[in-house]
Protein backbone atom coordinates (compact mmCIF):
# COMPACT_ATOMS: atom_id res chain seq x y z
CA UNK A 1 0.00 0.00 0.00
CA UNK A 2 1.62 3.74 -1.20
CA UNK A 3 1.44 6.79 1.68
CA UNK A 4 -1.57 8.52 -0.62
CA UNK A 5 -4.27 9.51 1.43
CA UNK A 6 -2.65 8.45 5.25
CA UNK A 7 -3.28 9.53 8.38
CA UNK A 8 -1.37 13.00 8.84
CA UNK A 9 2.01 11.66 11.04
CA UNK A 10 1.39 7.82 10.19
CA UNK A 11 3.81 7.71 7.23
CA UNK A 12 7.34 6.39 8.54
CA UNK A 13 10.34 8.59 7.66
CA UNK A 14 13.99 8.35 7.04
CA UNK A 15 16.84 10.15 7.29
CA UNK A 16 16.71 14.14 8.23
CA UNK A 17 12.75 13.73 8.27
CA UNK A 18 12.78 10.87 10.91
CA UNK A 19 15.14 13.17 13.28
CA UNK A 20 12.19 16.11 12.10
CA UNK A 21 10.16 13.36 13.81
CA UNK A 22 12.05 12.25 16.50
CA UNK A 23 12.44 15.87 17.88
CA UNK A 24 8.79 17.03 17.40
CA UNK A 25 7.70 13.49 19.39
CA UNK A 26 9.82 14.45 22.22
CA UNK A 27 8.15 17.52 22.22
CA UNK A 28 5.35 17.03 22.16
CA UNK A 29 5.64 14.28 25.11
CA UNK A 30 7.42 17.18 27.02
CA UNK A 31 4.51 19.20 26.59
CA UNK A 32 1.77 17.06 27.67
CA UNK A 33 3.77 15.21 30.85
CA UNK A 34 4.16 19.33 31.66
CA UNK A 35 1.25 21.10 30.35
CA UNK A 36 -1.22 18.60 29.76
CA UNK A 37 -3.44 17.64 26.42
CA UNK A 38 -5.56 21.02 26.72
CA UNK A 39 -2.20 22.83 26.40
CA UNK A 40 -0.50 21.20 23.56
CA UNK A 41 -0.23 23.42 20.92
CA UNK A 42 1.30 22.73 17.30
CA UNK A 43 3.47 26.16 17.28
CA UNK A 44 4.75 25.40 20.99
CA UNK A 45 5.86 21.89 19.97
CA UNK A 46 7.70 23.40 16.58
CA UNK A 47 8.96 25.81 19.04
CA UNK A 48 10.09 23.57 21.62
CA UNK A 49 11.76 21.11 18.58
CA UNK A 50 13.28 24.03 16.97
CA UNK A 51 11.64 22.90 13.46
CA UNK A 52 9.79 25.22 11.53
CA UNK A 53 5.80 25.65 11.81
CA UNK A 54 5.26 24.92 8.30
CA UNK A 55 6.96 21.24 8.77
CA UNK A 56 4.55 20.68 11.91
CA UNK A 57 1.11 21.87 10.80
CA UNK A 58 1.95 20.25 6.70
CA UNK A 59 2.75 16.77 8.62
CA UNK A 60 0.63 16.59 11.68
CA UNK A 61 -2.02 19.24 10.66
CA UNK A 62 -3.82 18.57 14.18
CA UNK A 63 -2.55 17.79 18.14
CA UNK A 64 -4.68 14.58 18.30
CA UNK A 65 -2.82 13.24 15.07
CA UNK A 66 0.11 14.14 16.49
CA UNK A 67 -0.93 12.52 19.95
CA UNK A 68 -1.33 9.66 17.46
CA UNK A 69 2.02 9.39 15.88
CA UNK A 70 3.32 9.62 19.62
CA UNK A 71 1.67 6.37 20.97
CA UNK A 72 2.61 4.38 17.76
CA UNK A 73 6.34 5.91 18.48
CA UNK A 74 6.04 4.80 22.50
CA UNK A 75 4.66 1.16 21.60
CA UNK A 76 7.29 0.57 18.69
CA UNK A 77 10.02 1.76 20.86
CA UNK A 78 8.93 -0.43 23.90
CA UNK A 79 11.45 -3.10 25.26
CA UNK A 80 10.46 -6.34 23.53
CA UNK A 81 8.81 -9.56 26.53
CA UNK A 82 10.85 -11.00 28.62
CA UNK A 83 10.74 -14.94 28.79
CA UNK A 84 12.01 -16.60 31.74
CA UNK A 85 10.44 -20.18 31.01
CA UNK A 86 7.61 -19.75 33.97
CA UNK A 87 4.23 -18.00 34.29
CA UNK A 88 4.92 -15.58 37.15
CA UNK A 89 8.57 -14.70 36.11
CA UNK A 90 7.27 -13.53 32.95
CA UNK A 91 4.14 -11.70 34.02
CA UNK A 92 6.74 -9.81 36.86
CA UNK A 93 8.58 -8.64 34.26
CA UNK A 94 5.66 -7.47 32.75
CA UNK A 95 4.64 -5.86 35.38
CA UNK A 96 7.90 -4.28 36.33
CA UNK A 97 7.85 -2.57 33.00
CA UNK A 98 5.16 -0.90 33.38
CA UNK A 99 5.41 -0.25 37.27
CA UNK A 100 8.57 1.71 35.70
CA UNK A 101 6.79 3.57 33.30
CA UNK A 102 4.22 4.86 34.94
CA UNK A 103 6.17 5.73 38.24
CA UNK A 104 8.65 7.84 35.79
CA UNK A 105 8.10 11.17 36.72
CA UNK A 106 7.43 12.33 33.02
CA UNK A 107 5.63 9.57 31.56
CA UNK A 108 3.39 8.62 34.14
CA UNK A 109 2.51 12.19 33.78
CA UNK A 110 2.42 11.87 29.99
CA UNK A 111 0.34 8.77 29.82
CA UNK A 112 -2.34 10.43 32.52
CA UNK A 113 -3.00 13.59 30.42
CA UNK A 114 -3.22 11.10 27.52
CA UNK A 115 -5.78 8.99 28.75
CA UNK A 116 -7.81 12.17 30.06
CA UNK A 117 -7.50 13.33 26.99
CA UNK A 118 -8.87 10.02 25.71
CA UNK A 119 -12.43 10.46 27.52
CA UNK A 120 -13.38 13.51 24.91
CA UNK A 121 -11.43 13.03 22.33
CA UNK A 122 -12.19 9.98 19.81
CA UNK A 123 -9.25 9.95 17.61
CA UNK A 124 -6.94 10.10 20.90
CA UNK A 125 -8.76 7.00 22.41
CA UNK A 126 -8.50 5.07 19.08
CA UNK A 127 -5.26 5.58 19.32
CA UNK A 128 -4.56 4.76 23.20
CA UNK A 129 -6.06 1.87 22.27
CA UNK A 130 -4.09 0.64 19.31
CA UNK A 131 -0.81 1.51 21.95
CA UNK A 132 -2.19 -1.18 24.12
CA UNK A 133 -3.11 -3.37 21.72
CA UNK A 134 0.33 -3.71 20.33
CA UNK A 135 1.70 -3.93 23.99
CA UNK A 136 -0.30 -6.35 24.82
CA UNK A 137 0.64 -8.52 21.89
CA UNK A 138 3.75 -8.28 22.56
CA UNK A 139 3.49 -10.23 25.83
CA UNK A 140 0.62 -12.78 25.15
CA UNK A 141 3.22 -15.28 24.12
CA UNK A 142 3.83 -15.88 27.44
CA UNK A 143 0.82 -17.02 28.57
CA UNK A 144 0.51 -18.89 25.49
CA UNK A 145 3.67 -20.74 26.58
CA UNK A 146 2.60 -21.29 29.85
CA UNK A 147 -0.75 -22.81 28.11
CA UNK A 148 1.82 -25.29 26.48
CA UNK A 149 3.64 -26.23 29.62
CA UNK A 150 0.41 -26.97 31.21
CA UNK A 151 0.61 -24.55 33.88
CA UNK A 152 -2.68 -22.73 33.35
CA UNK A 153 -5.71 -24.28 31.30
CA UNK A 154 -6.41 -24.76 27.54
CA UNK A 155 -8.56 -21.81 26.20
CA UNK A 156 -7.31 -19.26 28.63
CA UNK A 157 -7.45 -15.79 27.02
CA UNK A 158 -4.30 -14.96 26.49
CA UNK A 159 -4.61 -11.37 26.17
CA UNK A 160 -6.56 -11.01 29.16
CA UNK A 161 -4.24 -12.47 31.01
CA UNK A 162 -2.07 -9.55 30.45
CA UNK A 163 -4.43 -6.85 30.75
CA UNK A 164 -5.09 -7.90 34.07
CA UNK A 165 -1.26 -7.18 34.99
CA UNK A 166 -1.41 -3.53 34.02
CA UNK A 167 -4.84 -3.16 35.67
CA UNK A 168 -3.73 -2.45 39.30
CA UNK A 169 -0.64 -0.53 38.29
CA UNK A 170 -3.34 2.03 36.29
CA UNK A 171 -5.67 2.28 39.22
CA UNK A 172 -3.02 3.15 41.22
CA UNK A 173 -1.76 5.80 38.87
CA UNK A 174 -5.01 7.11 38.27
CA UNK A 175 -7.33 6.53 40.91
CA UNK A 176 -6.31 5.54 44.33
CA UNK A 177 -2.88 7.38 44.75
CA UNK A 178 -0.96 4.03 46.30
CA UNK A 179 2.35 3.86 46.09
CA UNK A 180 3.20 2.31 42.58
CA UNK A 181 6.01 0.27 43.60
CA UNK A 182 8.19 -2.74 42.23
CA UNK A 183 5.64 -4.81 45.63
CA UNK A 184 2.80 -3.32 44.04
CA UNK A 185 3.86 -4.89 40.51
CA UNK A 186 4.65 -8.00 41.98
CA UNK A 187 1.61 -8.13 43.54
CA UNK A 188 -0.04 -7.26 40.38
CA UNK A 189 1.72 -9.95 38.62
CA UNK A 190 0.96 -12.63 41.09
CA UNK A 191 -2.62 -12.26 41.37
CA UNK A 192 -2.77 -12.65 37.81
CA UNK A 193 -0.78 -15.83 37.26
CA UNK A 194 -3.08 -17.26 40.12
CA UNK A 195 -6.38 -16.42 38.63
CA UNK A 196 -4.97 -17.69 35.23
CA UNK A 197 -4.21 -21.16 37.04
CA UNK A 198 -7.11 -21.32 38.39
CA UNK A 199 -9.14 -20.64 35.01
CA UNK A 200 -10.35 -17.18 35.36
CA UNK A 201 -9.21 -16.48 32.15
CA UNK A 202 -10.84 -19.41 29.94
CA UNK A 203 -12.59 -18.17 27.05
CA UNK A 204 -16.35 -18.34 27.23
CA UNK A 205 -17.95 -21.05 24.78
Amino acid sequence: MGSEGAEPGTVRPGGRTARVRAAVLQAAGDSLAERGFAHLDLADIARRAEVGKTTVYRRWRTVTSLVADLLLDMAEQSLPRTETGALLGDLKANARLVQRTLADPRQGALFMAVIAAATCEPKTAVALHHFYEIRVKEWAPCVQQAVDRGEVPEGTDTHEVIRAVSAPLYYRLLTSGDRLDERAADRAAAAAAAAARAGAYLRSK
